[in-house]
């Protein structure tokens, strides 16, 4: 038993640090530019740090994003949010694995807490400059607490159906790249707040623009870690790996 234990640490960790290289390498690369972000970009980094999440867990996958965040930042520019760039994608892996688990409840209690406090940000959140702003994540919540996410949990564990295996991940990693979205406008607002407290008519406008530009990011995002989570899960799943921890 304690040989099969240390075999299979053995494993998650060597699958930790190879998954860490992959999301420095992916965080390479630019996907989208950050609106209002004076020139900075979202990096490809967060469709790793999806899969990551998913494959190793919450607890795993976090370690895993954390280590390839921060050999990241020696190595390329640091993002919008200096040093701390790479938090947003761990959330987003946190949040993937613990829905993986079956921790529903849990995930969408901390949705719920961290949307308000970013909704009603003091002066610039866009509860009070642009509510509409808000509509994709309300209905995300919306689907987290309702009665078909458990169906979801269902076809995760799908082996034998390509589609639902395919649907049930795309479904998980959509929601955690939701809450990777509202972690990183936290960080917008309180980053930025400071500076740009008076130009409020810029954060309307800021606002006004993601209202439909950020659900084709995520959803493009979510589709790009699907494709390449769901190959995962069932390779590694064939060879005996416990998928989510």
């Amino acid at each position: 038993m304690k040989t099969n234990t240390l075999a299979l640490s053995t494993k998650s960790m060597t699958l930790a640090i190879v998954f860490a290289s992959f999301y420095t390498v992916f965080s390479s690369w630019n996907l989208f530019p950050l609106i209002g972000g004076q020139g900075n970009f979202i990096k490809a980094g967060v469709v790793m740090a999806l899969v990551i999440g998913i494959i190793l867990g919450p607890w795993l996958g976090v370690f895993a994003v954390t280590i390839g965040g921060v050999i990241g930042t020696f190595i390329w520019q640091v993002g919008p949010f200096g040093p701390l760039s790479f938090l947003p994608h761990v959330a987003a892996a946190l949040f993937a694995g613990l829905l993986y688990n079956n921790k529903r409840w849990f995930c969408g209690v901390t949705y719920l807490l961290l949307l308000l406090i970013f909704a009603f940000y003091p002066v610039v959140g866009p509860a009070w400059l642009w509510p509409p702003l808000l509509w994709l994540h309300v209905a995300g919540l919306a689907f987290l607490f309702s009665p078909l996410q458990p169906k979801i949990g269902e076809f995760l564990r799908e082996d034998r159906d390509a589609f639902k295996l395919a649907f049930g991940v795309g479904v998980t990693l959509f929601l955690a790249t939701l809450f990777g979205h509202v972690v990183g406008s936290l960080m917008f607002e309180a980053i930025y707040w400071p500076s740009f407290i008076s130009e409020v008519g810029v954060w309307k406008a800021d606002w006004q623009l993601l209202t439909w530009l950020y659900p084709i990011e995520r959803l493009f995002i979510a589709i790009a870690a699907t494709l390449i989570g769901t190959g995962l899960v069932k390779a590694l799943r064939i060879y005996g790996f416990k998928v989510g921890g």
